[in-house]
């Protein structure tokens, strides 16, 4: 496994990632920013990857609607979506991420195979270019994050792999074990941010060393089902960036995470 984090787009991201000695950077351009801008940069970000030795290893695209009210796909995403694979194809990214909204005024069947029109698309075009597509686990603006749409939706399109963050899971109150366990052969990128649950609500998001994951288990059970691919620190929490205590946060999940990746 290669162990990496999410960064912005830029130089300073590169060097984050090196001073840490991490392998890949990840981005996310999330609902509102702007994907032309961002793959206007592409050059320069294929140059920077050269430089430093780094891979950018994912990118993904978190909040955005995909499907319109009337079950009809959202052409201006689904179009943006096609730019960042672009962008994956150029920069060797392996893998892009996505979810799919849920239309309160479609019915589930509608919702499904609605989800299914846009992830097949994307599949398809993602596959001429050597980029593999996955959903996220995380909820926001998006439902093909756990069982059962894994089992409608991944296991009606055989190229569709999942984006696994076990805090998603148990802020969510599911056996983020028994999870990687069943589908972890499927798991096409992994998060790494700790989780921490008070009161049954999540708290703080701790990094990775200051949380209530079992990160030993977790990571034998990736090992258990063959998983050899990315594993990327999200700093997370406002708290530590307030505070100025990122680069030591970073520094915490990258010890707690290296310790159980066996080369």
């Amino acid at each position: 496994m290669k162990l990496g984090i999410i960064e912005k787009p830029n130089e300073q991201g590169f060097q984050n990632a090196a001073k840490f000695g991490l392998s890949f950077v990840e981005y996310c351009i999330n609902v509102g920013q702007d994907v032309d801008e961002f793959t206007s940069h592409a050059l320069e970000l294929e140059k920077l990857s050269a430089k430093y030795g780094i891979e950018v290893g994912a990118i993904g695209r978190w909040g955005t609607d995909k499907v319109n009210k009337d079950g009809t796909l959202v052409n201006e995403e689904v179009q943006n979506s096609c730019k960042l694979i672009d962008v994956c194809s150029q920069l060797g990214t392996k893998v892009f991420n996505t979810g799919v909204n849920y239309v309160k005024e479609l019915s589930l069947y509608s919702n499904i195979t609605s989800a299914i029109r846009y992830l097949e698309a994307i599949c398809r075009y993602a596959e001429h270019r050597g980029v593999k597509v996955a959903t996220y686990n995380c909820d926001w603006n998006n439902y093909i994050d756990s069982d059962p749409a894994w089992s409608l939706v991944q296991g009606h399109i055989p190229a569709l792999g999942i984006k696994y963050d076990s805090s998603h899971s148990i802020h969510a109150h599911r056996d983020y074990l028994a999870e990687t366990k069943k589908w972890g052969h499927r798991f096409y990128h992994v998060h790494i941010k700790g989780a921490l649950m008070i009161e049954d609500f999540p708290y703080i998001d701790p990094p990775a060393g200051m949380d209530q994951t079992n990160w030993g288990a977790f990571i034998a059970t990736l090992c258990g089902v063959g998983y050899d691919g990315q594993l990327s620190i999200e700093p997370h929490s406002d708290v530590w960036r307030k505070k100025g205590l990122q680069d030591q946060s970073i520094a915490l999940s990258v010890e707690t995470i290296r310790k159980y990746i066996f080369q």
